[in-house]
């Protein structure tokens, strides 16, 4: 269950302007698979499969991932392989860097876990997260918005936002994050659910 009213947010969304209505009606329902049943490594894993790869390419690694883990992977499970494990399954040396890392700051607490990252702000949690090797502002993002549910994150650095956008507005030229950053403030609280859209513009 999300922890904001999707009838709510899908009305105001289409209030708030007529290209985002017709997009919603062209989409249909809102179907965010939220993982609020994942920890938070659970998550950064899971977002660090598709940073600056395709979405067909991430699905294959994330396949991969998961039945290799039977599900998604916990952190000794992680620390119990040898090095090069997760190369061999399609990560990137850097990514495997970062997850190991994140495993043992899961191990050591300095990583938040369940409890304590469902009571921190938005901007508390991409701080905290961005602090860890390998996890910038898009992945802290992603995190928020698919396993924790918050309503209105706006990933302005996402290829695939970007791209939405300038089907959905009729763009000539992909507009940039610094455009983006602005143009998405009518849509407060719930641009989360825009950007959910904005995606789905892209598969239209």
């Amino acid at each position: 269950m999300l922890p904001y009213d999707t009838d709510e947010a899908l009305h105001f969304l289409r209030a708030s302007d007529q290209q985002m209505a017709h997009l919603i009606d062209r989409v249909g329902a809102f179907e965010l698979a939220l993982t609020s049943d994942w920890s938070p490594f659970q998550a950064l894993v899971n977002s660090i499969i598709f940073q600056q790869i395709s979405k067909q390419a991430g699905q294959a690694i994330q396949s991969r991932l998961f039945n290799y883990f039977n599900g998604a992977p916990e952190p000794d499970a992680i620390l119990e392989t040898l090095p090069g494990t997760l190369r061999t399954i399609g990560f990137s040396q850097s990514k495997e860097n970062t997850i190991r890392s994140l495993a043992a700051s899961a191990k050591d607490g300095t990583l938040p876990d369940r409890a304590l990252i469902k009571t921190l702000s938005d901007q508390s949690i991409i701080e905290s997260l961005s602090t860890h090797r390998g996890i910038g502002i898009w992945t802290a993002q992603m995190v928020l918005i698919f396993n924790l549910g918050r309503p209105d994150v706006w990933p302005i650095t996402d290829l695939g936002i970007r791209r939405g956008y300038k089907i959905v507005y009729g763009l000539e030229e992909l507009p940039k994050p610094s455009e983006l950053k602005n143009l998405g403030d009518h849509w407060k609280p719930f641009r989360s659910v825009a950007s959910w859209y904005l995606w789905r513009a892209n598969d239209l």
